[in-house]
């Protein structure tokens, strides 16, 4: 199994709602007004009056057979609107109770 961390700008919350029940990945965890930065281009989304906008973060476990499509997706997301930004982070998950 594998963990996918997907951080976006919230402009994106409703394509990646959509994403997540079009590819039947049903577990997840939502979190709200997320602050960060991009790594390269990103401009810093903290929710203050000189960087407003904000991110919000979902957290998933799949089946490793998901992960491609999941991340093909996000890309695909992505590549609408490269200026408010979705990144994916996968790590492998050893054990779950």
């Amino acid at each position: 199994m594998k963990s996918v961390l997907i951080v976006f700008n919230q402009t994106n919350t409703e394509r990646v709602e959509y994403m997540l029940d079009a590819l039947n990945v049903r577990g997840f965890t939502f979190f709200e007004e997320v602050q960060g930065r991009g790594t390269s281009t990103g401009n810093p989304h903290r929710g203050t009056h000189t960087w407003p906008e904000m991110n919000s973060a979902v957290l998933t476990v799949v089946e490793d057979d998901k992960v491609k499509q999941l991340l093909e997706t996000v890309k695909k997301i992505d590549l609408r609107n490269t200026e408010v930004g979705v990144r994916a982070f996968v790590w492998n998950i050893e054990a779950t109770v």
